[in-house]
């Protein structure tokens, strides 16, 4: 296994990585991003919108550092505090990841750490 870190997304707010790679399967394991701006301690806005684009903002960086793009994401969860923000949420996911169509989950939690509106994480394959 090899921790993957990178200074171009935010510093993980607990005691985890921001992704962990497999050397036997390439597989990397991201850690649930927020959207929170490199460098800064609060989230981007209140707006779930908003943050989901930071978080993809944050998700394309830490998959970079392992040496990947969106397109080697396989499997992506997101959490939403509500689920009234679905559909705002998949036209984001859309865009980001365009014609690209890894395997989704998305479920309604009752509280995000900062709280925040919505956590994503993700599984990529590396190359």
């Amino acid at each position: 296994m090899k921790t993957i870190f990178t200074e171009n997304a935010p510093v993980p707010v607990g005691p985890y990585a921001q992704a962990i790679i497999t050397e036997s399967k390439n597989l990397i394991f991201c850690s649930g991003q927020l959207g929170i701006v490199r460098g800064q301690s609060a989230l981007i806005s209140s707006n779930v919108e908003k943050q989901a684009v930071q978080i993809f903002r944050n998700i394309e960086e830490v998959v970079k550092a392992a040496g990947c793009s969106a397109k080697n994401i396989v499997k992506v969860n997101i959490f939403l505090t509500d689920l009234n923000d679905f559909v705002a949420v998949n036209k984001i996911f859309s865009l980001f990841f365009e014609n690209h169509k890894p395997a989704r989950s998305t479920v309604e939690v009752s509280r995000l750490p900062m709280d925040a509106k919505i956590e994503i994480e993700c599984i990529a394959e590396g190359q």
